[in-house]
């Protein structure tokens, strides 16, 4: 006889069938089809959309997301596991506080809080003003690789400390005691204490800052001014633009099989299951 978790699972797995592997399994087959007429019954399957996608124009577009996803992820790290060493280190509520400070931004909507960005950066915003103030004249910063870059950072980093701040705030305090008492120093405890045993949560925090940051569309967009094309804006503009479902299917999926290789690995420095901090939310 089936218990009851079984059956209330029932519900979770119907909406994971009609809303991710039906659409997952549609990419897939467009992905593999040239020109379809599915009214007349006329379509040939062919691998001619991924033999497009070996354009070098079209792999730089790749090579370029993906540097702009790993520049931002290494910025999110360098910035998220001092702060997590910091919110861990303070009282209960406090710690409470900081973490609820910085979910606070991600209630607003993203465009706005891009849009916001868009105000700052330019010509006439705050940032360029105080620039001003310091001897530097018409600064813009809006329009440049830079503004995409910190447009990734500031709208994944909470994905980043999350994870790791869940990770340090596991870690039992008795052995940073018990290794100073053996004599080790700061250094020795962060190096063979706290970075091994918060590493689930530092490969998640990276995983989940990469992979949206990797797909983006819409920060390369606005803070780009559409200078700067990532693979997020051509498989945007191949289904929007140039109704042109097949190629951005192929396309799709190629970052797809990317991205979960990029998972495996991260599945393989952990050895286990990556911890995403959803149970701080």
């Amino acid at each position: 006889m089936k218990s009851f978790k079984e059956y209330i699972a029932y519900p979770y797995g119907l909406w994971m069938l009609i809303f991710i592997a039906i659409p997952l399994l549609v990419v897939i087959c467009f992905s593999f089809l040239s020109n379809p007429d599915f009214k007349a019954g006329i379509y040939t399957f062919t691998l001619d959309n991924y033999q497009e996608f070996m354009d070098p124009v079209y792999l730089e577009l790749l090579y370029r997301s993906f540097l702009y996803a790993v520049v931002a992820t290494l910025i999110c790290f360098i910035i998220a596991y001092p702060l997590g060493n910091l919110i861990v280190s303070l009282p209960g509520h406090r710690q409470n506080l900081m973490i609820v400070l910085m979910i606070i931004p991600m209630w607003v909507n993203f465009l706005l809080r891009t849009y916001a960005w868009m105000v700052l950066l330019s010509g006439s915003g705050l940032i360029s003003q105080f620039l001003g103030l310091l001897g530097f004249r018409d600064v813009s910063l809006l329009y440049t690789q830079s503004a995409v870059i910190l447009g990734m950072v500031y709208n994944f980093f909470p994905y980043m400390l999350l994870p790791i701040y869940t990770a340090l705030k596991k870690i039992d305090p008795d052995l940073l005691r018990a290794a100073t008492d053996l004599g080790a120093n700061h250094f020795q405890m962060f190096v063979k204490i706290k970075v091994p045993l918060s590493l689930p949560g530092i490969v998640s925090g990276c995983m989940m800052v990469f992979m949206p940051a990797v797909s983006t569309f819409v920060i390369s967009n606005l803070l780009g001014g559409g200078k700067y094309m990532l693979i997020g804006n051509l498989i945007e503009q191949q289904f929007l633009t140039l109704n042109n479902w097949n190629f951005g299917s192929a396309i799709s999926m190629v970052l797809m099989t990317i991205i979960f290789l990029v998972l495996g690995i991260a599945r393989l420095i952990t050895g286990k299951e990556l911890d995403t901090g959803g149970q701080l939310l």
